[in-house]
């Protein structure tokens, strides 16, 4: 993974984001036989032609790519939810819209693999990245207005985003706690006091040429 050193600023790559998201479940329509698999994840089938079944992304994908599936993309992937949703999200400043966790790297694994799948592909994109504007910009303004009462709330804010702010958060609400804590100060200050200092040998003399 791809975290750094500091715990609190630990983030995920998008390719890891990506991997989490393709053990999330998805509805396709084989086009083969194939008898039950058994998964580390779950039991998934048996597969039969034209019957929809529910499988991870990551198995939905590969059946795709051979040819032996159409995936149904979601519910809230459909032009009419997403419109919703993205007037919603403009209308209130604070609040964020119920969108799956992982809605940023699902929508992205069925552009580049189910394009054919997804009625009104260009709208879709186009919302969805319409609807990740707005929500990274009240994001923005709400880590500006970040102070030492921020309280946690359920913000329906996804891996993506969490991942984003997840570093400034942390960070700028340690440092509001330490300023009201003096404690915490003195225990700095001394900490700085006892740094060893450089012995003070006098002015130096000029070197003979």
């Amino acid at each position: 993974m791809s975290g750094q050193s500091d715990p609190r600023g630990f983030t995920f790559s998008a390719a890891e984001l990506e991997f989490l998201a393709e053990d999330e479940t998805m509805e396709i329509v084989p086009n083969l036989s194939m008898e039950r698999l058994s998964l580390i994840s779950g039991d998934f089938g048996p597969f039969r032609p034209q019957i929809a079944t529910q499988v991870p992304i990551w198995l939905a994908v590969a059946l795709k790519k051979r040819g032996k599936c159409t995936i149904r993309p979601p519910d809230w992937m459909s032009v009419e939810k997403l419109t919703q949703v993205l007037e919603a999200e403009r209308d209130s400043a604070s609040s964020f819209e119920a969108l799956p966790f992982h809605y940023v790297e699902i929508s992205r694994l069925l552009f580049d693999h189910a394009r054919d799948d997804i009625p009104d592909v260009y709208m879709v994109r186009s919302l969805i990245e319409d609807i990740k504007d707005v929500r990274f910009h009240k994001i923005g303004t709400g880590l500006e207005k970040l102070s030492s009462r921020t309280y946690a709330m359920k913000l329906n804010l996804s891996a993506m985003e969490v991942n984003v702010i997840r570093p400034f958060v942390t960070g700028g609400l340690e440092t509001f706690y330490k300023l009201g804590n003096p404690d915490m100060i003195q225990e700095s200050e001394r900490q700085e006091y006892r740094r060893p200092q450089a012995a003070d040998r006098g002015p130096r003399r000029e070197l003979r040429r």
